[in-house]
C-alpha cells in the first residue's frame, strides 16, 4: 500500500483478546500506518506489536468509558480517521453505550469504513481501493428517494 492510513482500533473488554490476535496477525500491514486506540486496547496492542519488534506510529486516547470513543468520533468528524476497527462486545451491557453509538454513527455519517468483526477488518485492510487513484467513494446521500435523481 502506497498510502499511510490513520486506523482507529477500539475493543471492549471481552473482545480485547480478539483485537490483540488480529493486530499481531496483521502486524506487517499495521506497522506502515498510524494507529489511534482507546486506552487499555492501545496499551495491549502496542505491547503486543513491540514484542514482535514492530513499532508503528501510535496515539493512545482515554479509555472508552472515560471519553476515548468520543475522542475518536471527533477525529472521524474532522476527517482524521481513514478506517476504524471496533470489536464490540454485543453480549454484555456497556456503561458508555451512548458513546459507542455516537462513534458508529459518526463513521456512517462521515463515510468512514468501520469493521466490527475480524473478517470485515481483514477484507477492508486488503482492499485495493486504498491505492486506486481513480476511486473516490460516493458520499452518503441523505435525501428522499427519487427514481429520477439516480440518473440510471
Amino acid at each position: 500500500m502506497k498510502r499511510k492510513l490513520t486506523i482507529a482500533l477500539v475493543a471492549h473488554d471481552h473482545r480485547k483478546a480478539d483485537m490483540v490476535e488480529w493486530v499481531v496477525f496483521n502486524a506487517d500491514f499495521l506497522s506502515k500506518h498510524h494507529l489511534v486506540c482507546t486506552g487499555t486496547t492501545g496499551t495491549l496492542v502496542r505491547d503486543a506489536l513491540y514484542e514482535k519488534g514492530v513499532c508503528p506510529d501510535f496515539t493512545i486516547m482515554n479509555s472508552g468509558p472515560m471519553g476515548g470513543d468520543a475522542e475518536i468520533a471527533a477525529m472521524v468528524v474532522r476527517k482524521e480517521i481513514d478506517l476504524a476497527v471496533f470489536l464490540i462486545d454485543d453480549l454484555n451491557p456497556q456503561p458508555h453505550e451512548a458513546d459507542i453509538m455516537m462513534l458508529l454513527r459518526q463513521c456512517r455519517v462521515h463515510n468512514v469504513p468501520i469493521a466490527c468483526n475480524r473478517y470485515s477488518a481483514d477484507l477492508m485492510i486488503t482492499s485495493n481501493l486504498w491505492d486506486d487513484d481513480d476511486y473516490t467513494p460516493s458520499p452518503p446521500r441523505y435525501e428522499k428517494f427519487d427514481r429520477e435523481s439516480l440518473n440510471l
